[in-house]
């Protein structure tokens, strides 16, 4: 297959437990082998990353090895780092009456659900856009698959927040025309933050209504370059990873079938914990017979992309031992 380690970017996802956190963490440790500049990023709110490579990783990028540096993201402190900015922004142009509601709001928000995702996708968005971060390949370890496809495909939670944190604004008659100028009217709605925005009319309002929908305008120029680069085949591609059993082969071909219908680009699935010629038993023999015709079905879903293999291993991956023997192996089948 052709090496997906020559792209600025690579997501490894797949449904939880089938070893893509392993996967991405030996797929960084190869690059940086071939003199690359590599970061892996764990999206993952349950991080193994660390664990995988048995080390402490924080929210800023730690050097592990020559060329190598990873990092965790923690999505509770994006939320936390989110609200604050907008809170902070907000106590600027509310009125000191409102702030108590207002930060009740944010409490509440804390819990809402897609607020996690929101704030990832933001801190994402702005990670792959950085040109000037001093490397030459970010890979980004994503949490289970669902919740990958809602970072990927489904951003505008991230729009339709945004104006609900707005919306105990709406008797103001200034941010009223702000967010009639940032609605569509008559249901012609943007079909995602992706797509081409418009340009918003912001003649007639004044300085502090026009900051405000400057924000908004912005962060969705935010999520709409962001789109344009995944969808970027040179720039990046997906890998998935799955194991020979048959959850992780429907989520699998749903996750495939999503993400190549808006355009990103899959560069294989990765064919985890296969057993291994040498293991013997008549219990290994049952499970490699089952194993069998999951093979053969993925060999038939997944015909139109490249399918390399890695064994199931004797004993649990930790260390960068392990995961360099990994790595070779990886090569071997042509990353």
């Amino acid at each position: 297959m052709q090496s997906v380690l020559n792209r600025r970017l690579l997501w490894v996802g797949g449904k939880g437990g089938v070893g893509k956190t392993t996967v991405a963490a030996s797929l960084a440790i190869l690059a940086a082998k071939r003199n690359m500049r590599v970061l892996v990023v764990s999206t993952d709110p349950a991080h193994s990353l660390g664990d995988v490579f048995d080390r402490t990783l924080g929210d800023t990028p730690r050097r592990l090895l020559p060329n190598l540096d990873a990092m965790e993201i923690d999505p509770d402190e994006e939320v936390e780092t989110h609200l604050s900015r907008v809170t902070q922004q907000m106590r600027r142009f509310a009125a000191p009456e409102m702030m108590q509601e207002l930060e009740r709001q944010m409490r509440l928000t804390r819990q809402s659900p897609g607020t996690q995702e929101a704030a990832l996708l933001e801190r994402l968005a702005r990670l792959i856009l950085d040109d000037d971060a001093p490397y030459d390949l970010v890979i980004i370890d994503t949490a289970p698959t669902g919740h990958t496809l809602r970072l990927l495909t489904l951003p505008e939670a991230m729009a339709a927040w945004t104006d609900g944190l707005l919306a105990h604004n709406r008797k103001s008659a200034e941010l009223s025309g702000v967010l009639k100028h940032l609605t569509p009217s008559r249901g012609q709605d943007v079909a995602t933050p992706f797509d081409n925005p418009t340009e918003d009319a912001l003649s007639g309002l004044d300085e502090r209504t026009r900051e405000i929908a400057e924000t908004l305008i912005n962060r969705r120029r935010l999520f709409h370059q962001a789109r344009r680069r995944i969808e970027d085949a040179k720039a990046c591609s997906f890998l998935f990873v799955m194991t020979p059993e048959r959850l992780p082969i429907l989520e699998t071909q749903r996750a495939v079938s999503a993400l190549e219908d808006v355009n990103i680009n899959v560069a294989g699935v990765l064919i985890n914990r296969v057993i291994p010629k040498e293991a013997d038993g008549a219990f290994m023999q049952a499970r490699r017979a089952q194993e069998a015709t999951y093979l053969e079905r993925i060999d038939t879903l997944f015909k139109h992309l490249p399918r390399p293999t890695l064994p199931w291993l004797a004993t649990d991956v930790q260390g960068i031992d392990v995961l360099e023997s990994l790595a070779d192996k990886l090569e071997h089948q042509g990353f």
